[in-house]
């Protein structure tokens, strides 16, 4: 396990910017970590509260083998196990790469207040990776997508957010 990272005393500028170098170097140490273990992508990330360390992760995708295992969401994870709730808006997540669609969409879910990058997306596709395309895809309108998303309007779906508007115990997220 990683010692704990976190930011010293004052937090000035000057401090704020060797705090966000100390943090990127850790995504990335954590992903030529991954490399040279052949565990994964080349891909590391952390999340931050209060200026420590509270959640680590390194693409994992074809180790588990889950196509969801990109290490911003191994990270988000991992954090919100250590701090025992889903809701991270105190938090920042660094990576080591721009984080593709799935993982910024994560960010958004998990209320992560901001992200900081050591490298571009650009360099993840010279790599072999499919993000830039993923947000070419995106872009799209729906109906010029490759996949094809169809609905059925199925009683039994609708039913199911009724009895969440109904329920006194649900949790808002």
């Amino acid at each position: 396990m990683s010692p704990p990272i976190s930011d010293p005393p004052g937090g000035g500028p000057a401090e704020r910017f060797a705090s966000e170098i100390r943090f990127l170097e850790e995504a990335a140490r954590l992903a030529a970590e991954n490399v040279l273990r052949a565990h994964g992508g080349p891909f590391g990330a952390v999340v931050v509260r209060g200026g420590t360390i509270v959640g680590r992760g390194v693409n994992r995708v074809a180790a588990r083998p889950d196509p969801t295992a990109h290490a911003e969401i191994e990270a988000i994870r991992d954090a919100a196990r250590t701090i025992g709730r889903f809701d991270l808006g105190e938090c920042v997540l660094y990576a080591s790469c721009d984080p593709c669609p799935m993982c910024l969409a994560a960010v958004y879910w998990a209320r992560i207040r901001r992200v900081v990058c050591g490298a571009p997306a650009s360099l993840a596709a010279e790599a072999g990776f499919m993000d830039v395309s993923l947000w070419a895809e995106l872009a799209l309108p729906p109906e010029q997508r490759r996949l094809v998303v169809e609905h059925v309007d199925l009683p039994a779906c609708r039913e199911v957010f009724a009895l969440w508007n109904r329920s006194e115990k649900k949790i808002p997220y």
